[in-house]
């Protein structure tokens, strides 16, 4: 005997309001809940990543180098120009102290440390942030010359006006000649931090799944 599926008989007419109400609430509360679900999940599979530009030199230390690039921004420096200072001074080792009683990466002497708001010239931030600004002082000083600026910061400022120019300390005379050749260029016009700022790049990573 065929039994064919038989199913429950509804009078529409009695039952439709109470189908439509059910199916409203039912859409729109599991639309709720799902299209939330789904847009913090899109949300959060991708975020933007800043890097810092290719061409910038690195010290082999990743925090190291975003000290180095955030210090430069907010002095107006090119970190590339920061980093040439730093490799000629210390090579990138804090603990360096010179001879003549300079400390850290950028080897402020005491007094210029101080000067540059600097209590701690063995603690990076600190001595690069200082570094930085002796920097920017001394390029807005010499109208952006940067072999001006490296021969105030490496004999003093007073030492450029006495003659005039870069003094005829063959130490000096190196010191700006390497840094210039690594830096590559002759002026540095100080900028605002945003004009600083180089073309950072921006990647576009998966959260979710790093590999894609």
């Amino acid at each position: 005997m065929n039994c064919p599926l038989r199913l429950p008989h509804f009078h529409a007419a009695k039952f439709a309001p109470a189908a439509l109400i059910s199916l409203f609430f039912l859409t729109n509360f599991t639309g709720f809940v799902f299209s939330r679900a789904f847009e913090s999940s899109a949300t959060d599979a991708t975020q933007i990543v800043e890097m810092i530009p290719s061409d910038v030199p690195v010290s082999g230390d990743c925090d190291l180098d975003w000290t180095i690039y955030r210090a430069s921004q907010e002095a107006g420096l090119d970190p590339r120009f920061v980093h040439a200072v730093i490799q000629q001074e210390s090579r990138y080792k804090n603990e360096a102290v010179s001879g003549a009683g300079a400390h850290g990466l950028m080897q402020l002497i005491p007094a210029t440390a101080k000067r540059f708001g600097c209590d701690d010239p063995h603690d990076p931030a600190a001595n690069i942030k200082a570094g930085t600004k002796y920097l920017a002082w001394l390029l807005k000083r010499f109208d952006g010359d940067v072999s001006l600026a490296l021969a105030g910061y490496n004999a003093g400022e007073g030492a450029v006006d006495k003659y005039d120019g870069v003094p005829p300390y063959s130490e000096t005379q190196n010191y700006v000649r390497k840094i210039v050749a690594n830096y590559g260029k002759t002026y540095l016009e100080v900028s605002t931090p945003d004009e600083a700022r180089p073309a950072t790049q921006l990647a576009q990573v998966n959260v979710l799944n790093p590999a894609l």
